[in-house]
């Protein structure tokens, strides 16, 4: 029986996180892109603190260590990968934006090669990075006569929060501290807030005026801050502690797809063959990275499909 639960809530979670995209798309049409980020994870914030202080005998950092562990995932996680995330979604579709993220695990493997000197990157592990970077160009189709149109600047946007996420994922390991992950991660996104709101002043485009409280504008923003955020990650880290990091880096794979048919469904956006490719090529390269990791998985799935 925990299997199917288990599979219910992996589905659950990858709609919820790639209809999110939907959300964010539909979203900016009533708020400054870095504000909306900003209100969401206010609110997201507050209600993951309350739950660290239900859930865990330590619902705040005390040595330096943790709070440099916070301060990595405010800034690079939280702040710096919404930011150019909902910056980068006002030119992109939502699909797209679902596909370019999905390079998150490919990402981080190259950065943890950088900056874990343990991590080794072997020939393979560098070309399937390679190959999930010609998924975003393929994504992208520049056109080399106008490589700053809108929709590239746009997807390269994306792509910096990408990199901005897989960064601060390392870097957090690089760090000699322990904290609940409930913990971190509601203070991550407390501080994160906060520095969003302080990018939000500095943008001459953004303001408190600017915002309109229509009933789609107050769903977006809810479904965001509760569901894909709060509610999402209460989630996640319950699949993260029964199936591992490598089962769960599959959401990344499967989101795309609720994100392409969220968008077509609410907004009209179209699914081309184009991003189809870009997803199945960035994909490709995921599993030539972590090769090794599904290799020893695919037993266990050949396993539950027998014993049913």
């Amino acid at each position: 029986m925990s299997r199917y639960r288990n599979v219910a809530l992996f589905v659950a979670l990858a709609a919820v996180w790639g209809s999110a995209f939907m959300a964010i798309k539909a979203g900016l049409d009533y708020f400054p892109p870095v504000l909306f980020a900003a209100i969401r994870y206010d609110i997201a914030g507050v209600l993951m603190l309350a739950y660290a202080v239900y859930a865990t005998d330590r619902w705040r950092p005390r040595t330096r260590g943790e709070w440099q562990l916070v301060a990595v995932g405010a800034t690079l996680m939280i702040a710096g990968y919404h930011a150019f995330l909902f910056v980068g979604e006002q030119y992109t579709t939502s699909a797209v934006a679902a596909v370019i993220i999905s390079l998150n695990p490919v990402l981080t493997t190259g950065c943890a090669r950088l900056f874990l000197p343990s991590e080794r990157l072997t020939p393979a592990g560098i070309a399937g990075l390679l190959l999930g970077l010609v998924g975003v160009v393929v994504l992208s189709d520049p056109n080399p006569n106008n490589l700053v149109t809108s929709g590239v600047v746009g997807q390269a946007l994306v792509l910096a929060a990408a990199a901005s996420f897989a960064l601060g994922s390392v870097l957090t390991r690089r760090i000699d501290a322990e904290l609940p992950i409930e913990t971190m991660e509601a203070w991550s996104m407390v501080l994160g807030a906060l520095l969003m709101h302080a990018v939000s002043v500095a943008r001459p485009s953004e303001s408190l005026a600017a915002v309109q409280w229509t009933p789609e504008a107050i769903w977006a923003m809810a479904y965001l801050s509760i569901a894909a955020s709060a509610l999402g990650f209460l989630v996640y880290f319950d699949l993260l502690e029964r199936l591992g990091p490598i089962e769960i880096n599959l959401v990344s794979y499967v989101a795309p797809v609720f994100a392409a048919l969220s968008g077509w469904w609410f907004l009209d956006e179209v699914i081309d063959l184009t991003t189809v490719a870009g997803f199945l090529v960035i994909f490709a390269g995921f599993c030539l990275v972590k090769r090794e990791a599904l290799a020893r998985e695919l037993p266990k799935l050949r396993g539950v499909v027998t014993r049913r």
